[in-house]
């Protein structure tokens, strides 16, 4: 499967994930997020696309899980108290995968877990 986008070909698997996760940009993730429902991505979201990305690159394939995500956005985010709840607004369909989807990146083979 392929996608254009700004009228580049961005190779994708059959479940829409990158190929490639170097073909990812703003437009790349502003595109896979509108094709998992969510319209508009905030400040918010592009922190957690950023630290996914970040953890998965320069830390050995790193796919971390809730709690790892939760910790790091209520460092990122001025030590606000944070729920599962706060990252489900943002990514509905479970941050620690969504989020992965729209950052780009591999699907995790793990099943759920906080």
């Amino acid at each position: 499967m392929a996608l254009e986008i700004d009228g580049k070909t961005i190779e994708v698997t059959e479940t829409g994930y990158l190929v490639d996760l170097n073909d990812w940009n703003e437009a790349v993730a502003q595109h896979l997020a509108t094709g998992e429902g969510i319209e508009t991505l905030t400040d918010q979201h592009w922190d957690v696309l950023h630290y996914l990305r970040d953890e998965y690159i320069n830390n050995n394939g790193n796919q971390p899980m809730e709690r790892a995500i939760l910790k790091a956005m209520a460092e990122k985010w001025d030590n606000k108290k944070l729920s599962s709840k706060d990252l489900y607004t943002l990514f509905p369909r479970a941050p620690s995968k969504q989020g992965l989807k729209v950052a780009g990146l591999p699907a995790t083979n793990r099943k759920g877990g906080y």
